[in-house]
């Protein structure tokens, strides 16, 4: 990874062109936009999901009883 020297793609407007295309489209380009997109989502679904699991234990074990 460059650390603040010269890049030929920034010089070209390529980075620009990507950035502008990404934030267009709503999906980011980068791996590590993708995995951070990701990772979001599922740090919303994941109380909801233990949520789900819960019910359902508690419910099974309710339905063993009976």
């Amino acid at each position: 990874m460059n650390r603040g020297g010269f890049s030929w793609k920034r010089a070209l407007g390529i980075s620009a062109a990507k950035a502008r295309l990404s934030r267009k489209i709503g999906v980011p380009l980068t791996r590590s936009g993708r995995q951070r997109a990701m990772g979001r989502a599922m740090g919303c679904a994941l109380p909801v999901a233990v949520f789900l699991v819960i019910i359902l234990a508690v419910v099974a074990f309710a339905w063993g009883k009976f």
